[in-house]
């Protein structure tokens, strides 16, 4: 008995999802998996905030040009989720921030005889095609609910305006979930206990699979405390929907003089290619190409060019397969975010498509299907970009806003994570959606260069201090709201300005806690304090 006693005692997390051809039922802690089993029809979940994300797909799928909600203070509890007081927000930023005045049917005016009819048509559960049981404290079968998601209306919106659930630099989410996840977040009072919480999410893994999961708490603190496991019991999975194409100019420096099939003696015509092929070129050399069906070869003004076609993230594949590898994974899964950052920033659009050369000049792409590997590692980071500084990267020579492929792969070794590794060579940056790429760091260089003249001269005070580790590199960031405070990941410093007393004393304070971050003394505000004055005022 004791064993089934402290399992049951053990805080758990539900996740349901489709495995195969039934709806599965995992029970997770905080580290593995405890068990498996088809998932009860019995099983029942709050709507809480789900009800938004249907209200959502509602109205993208009938194509509603509703206003945006503004703030005018009059609910305060409710817009802190929405907005600051004579601001607006617009619909796909109120379902991430989970804004409940942005969708009340009422705002929206929305027909219950029109709701009713368009979920009839989907074939929807009767507590859905029901508006007015669109409430947080209505029960639903898990097991519907999961049924709507898979045939959610404007679910790939939706997947995509999601991805933001996870960016918030403070929760680390990204860091340890990549893109793998697109949820919509809910939080509820417990059916046994309504003084506790309970909180989880809906939504979708990468390739439209549903998913729900619950645990005790807010749906923040279980996901907080649940994404490591959940990185490891989720299924690896593949873009469900073509992430945009990627036209690339093959070969861009080397003229081809011919293109045969492998062991033939006679050129292929011009045209789409299947199968293995070799590739001569002018300067006598010879490259061995693979193509089912995504590479073309024409004549152009009597000269052979190569071109291919590619999805978005089978892009990213072929080039981390061509300039690195996909070992050690955390080094490969930084240097994918840089590749696909630096299309978005360096191809130019051609109709439907992005076009770029195939260069040593930019990025080299492998001319053959990437492996199920460097697939494995662009699906996990896929949408994710970085926002706030141009990238590049090199095989050995780290720069400003430069990658060095072998540091990764050392900084990897020594178990930095990939988002640490991003972090490291481009300090200013953030990582962001590609279709939406929001730097959240405005960088103060006045008042990096104003810290670091200050460091010189508070080295012998500081040295003296047990526990003091200087801090070779950090960004100061503009501060919008909220107070100063430090990102010990990303070596950031969050300040309002520079130029009064309390803002060089907020500045010092936060540079004191990134200094002290790996002794007790770095938590203790008291001793940071008078220590931050003594280094200001004395």
């Amino acid at each position: 008995m004791l064993p089934a006693v402290a399992l049951a005692a053990e805080p758990q997390m539900q996740l349901a999802l489709r495995q195969g051809q039934e709806n599965q039922l995992l029970i997770l802690n905080q580290e593995r998996q405890l068990a498996q089993q088809p998932l009860p029809s019995t099983l029942t979940t709050p709507l809480g905030s789900i009800w938004k994300l249907l209200v959502y797909a509602y109205l993208v799928d009938t194509q509603q040009q509703e206003p945006d909600y503004t703030c005018n203070g009059s609910q305060p509890q409710e817009e802190v989720y929405c907005c600051d007081v004579g601001q607006k927000v617009a619909r796909d930023r109120a379902l991430v921030q989970s804004c409940s005045l942005y969708f009340s049917p009422q705002r929206l005016q929305l027909d219950p005889q029109l709701w009713a009819s368009y979920w009839q048509r989907q074939q929807s559960p009767g507590w859905l095609q029901d508006l007015a049981q669109l409430q947080p404290a209505k029960r639903v079968p898990v097991a519907e609910l999961l049924g709507v998601l898979a045939t959610l209306p404007g679910q790939q919106q939706a997947r995509n305006v999601l991805l933001e659930v996870l960016l918030p630099a403070e929760g680390k989410l990204v860091g340890q979930l990549g893109s793998r996840l697109r949820i919509k977040t809910w939080s509820w009072h417990d059916e046994q206990d309504p003084e506790q919480r309970q909180g989880g999410f809906a939504g979708w893994l990468m390739d439209g699979t549903p998913l729900w999961g619950q645990g005790s708490g807010t749906s923040k603190t279980v996901l907080q405390n649940y994404a490591e496991v959940l990185n490891l019991v989720l299924p690896q999975a593949q873009p469900a929907d073509p992430l945009g194409c990627v036209v690339v100019r093959m070969f861009e420096r080397y003229p081809i003089v011919a293109v045969r099939r492998s062991g033939a003696p006679t050129p292929v015509e011009p045209g789409a290619l299947r199968g293995r092929y070799q590739v001569e070129f002018s300067n006598g050399n010879y490259q061995t190409i693979e193509s089912q069906g995504e590479l073309f070869l024409r004549a152009d003004a009597g000269r052979l060019a190569l071109t291919a076609r590619l999805e978005r993230e089978e892009y990213v594949a072929r080039v981390l397969q061509r300039e690195a590898a996909a070992q050690p994974v955390e080094a490969a899964k930084a240097l994918a975010v840089a590749i696909r950052t630096y299309l978005l920033q360096n191809a130019v659009r051609a109709g439907e498509c992005l076009t770029i050369a195939d260069s040593s000049a930019g990025q080299r792409v492998a001319p053959e299907p990437a492996t199920a590997a460097a697939r494995e590692v662009a699906a996990w980071s896929a949408d994710l970009v970085l926002a706030g500084a141009p990238v590049t990267y090199h095989l050995d020579q780290a720069g400003s806003n430069r990658l060095s492929w072998q540091q990764a792969v050392s900084q990897a070794q020594q178990g930095m994570r990939y988002d640490a590794i991003l972090a490291h060579a481009y300090p200013r940056a953030n990582l962001g959606r590609w279709d939406k790429p929001e730097a959240v760091c405005q960088a103060m260089p006045e008042a990096e260069t104003w810290l670091a003249g200050q460091q010189k001269r508070w080295r012998e005070a500081l040295d003296a201090q047990p526990g003091y580790a200087p801090v070779g590199q950090f960004t100061v960031c503009r501060l919008l709201s909220g107070k100063p405070h430090v990102d010990r990941m990303y070596s950031r410093i969050y300040v309002r300005d520079l130029y009064s007393l309390q803002d060089r004393l907020d500045l010092t304070h936060e540079y004191l806690h990134l200094a002290f971050a790996a002794h007790p003394r770095g938590q203790d505000e008291e001793f940071v304090e008078q220590l931050a004055r003594h280094l200001l005022l004395d």
